[in-house]
């Protein structure tokens, strides 16, 4: 499958999670089990131990406030601050991603680039796909993006394979030309024993794309890989979205994957291994949404209530 990265770019149940948790074998959390279960309404998150950046938008009045924050603003001017009544219960701004209706790629989205690399991070936001959602076919990338030395001096580099020294990708998004639309949730990899200089795409199923025949399931992730189902989410509905990237220890395969949808461990792609020298490490991640062909109508997209942090976050905690 040739797809292309243009430009996008518990607690007590298992404790406190930090960078020493996840490794292969190790059980995640799950649910009102994060950071966010003691920060109710995310009120003050951005100050909890192992938060890294915040961002609910609810200080936006426009594009223009959001370059405190963030890094990149990728084709703003398909970027609006929403405060429509779609936005979800009790939060008044959201970040709407509007694509054109037209026959060339585009991209639009934010970007935060780490002023200190990690090993692990957890990326959780909230996103809604609007109801008549449709993009005919083509390469399509609307997620969230965690990345480390993927861009160089600010441009993607897609199909220039990771080999274990130059970079990894890791993208939680849907594939447009599998499920219903939005497509099924899955995460496209660039890693050193990718399929194609294109990348992989990973599914809960276990199913590995390209080639899955000989690379799908514990031949890739190992004995502890467990099956979960495909699904492709509901359009006009908000969820919540989380996942991990753990980067290997160079010389070991206990790099690791997970991916949560509303609290729930939706797919954990443990054997990973991303890299063979200490130096890459994460140091960006991305929302975003790149279509290569949006020939049939506009399509629009809002995320909200972006956390990043180096331990499980969950969903937000109603407001006391």
């Amino acid at each position: 499958m040739q797809t292309a990265l243009a430009i996008l770019f518990v607690l007590p149940l298992f404790g406190a999670l930090d960078h020493a948790f996840a490794g292969n074998g190790d059980p995640l959390p799950e649910g009102a089990a994060g950071i966010a279960a003691k920060y109710p309404g995310d009120t003050g998150i951005e100050r909890a131990p192992g938060v890294l950046f915040a961002e609910d938008f609810e200080g936006c009045s426009s594009i223009a406030d959001l370059r405190p924050k963030w890094d990149v603003l990728t084709n703003q001017t398909h970027l609006s601050i929403a405060d429509a009544a779609g936005n979800r219960t009790g939060r008044g701004k959201s970040l709407l991603m509007t694509m054109p209706q037209q026959d060339v790629p585009l991209a639009t989205g934010v970007a935060k680039v780490l002023a200190h690399t990690q090993n692990i991070l957890f990326l959780r936001w909230y996103q809604k796909f609007d109801a008549g959602w449709f993009v005919p076919g083509g390469s399509v990338h609307n997620g969230g993006s965690i990345a480390s030395n993927y861009y160089d001096n600010g441009r993607a580099t897609p199909g220039v394979r990771a080999d274990g020294k130059n970079k990894f990708l890791v993208n939680f998004e849907n594939e447009n030309s599998t499920g219903d639309a939005p497509g099924l949730m899955n995460v496209y990899v660039y890693w050193p024993e990718q399929g194609s200089k294109w990348g992989d795409h990973f599914y809960p199923s276990g199913r590995v794309l390209p080639m899955s025949e000989t690379r799908s399931g514990d031949v890739t992730f190992g004995k502890q890989f467990v099956a979960r189902p495909d699904f492709s989410p509901q359009t006009d509905r908000w969820y919540c979205y989380e996942y991990m990237v753990k980067a290997n220890t160079p010389g070991k395969r206990d790099g690791r994957i997970a991916m949560w949808v509303d609290g729930k461990l939706i797919a954990d792609f443990p054997n990973m291994r991303f890299r063979d020298v200490a130096a890459l490490e994460i140091d960006r991640f991305d929302l975003g949404i790149y279509i290569a062909n949006n020939t049939k109508r506009p399509n629009r997209k809002w995320v909200d209530d972006i956390v990043a942090a180096t331990s499980y976050i969950g969903p937000l905690a109603a407001p006391e």
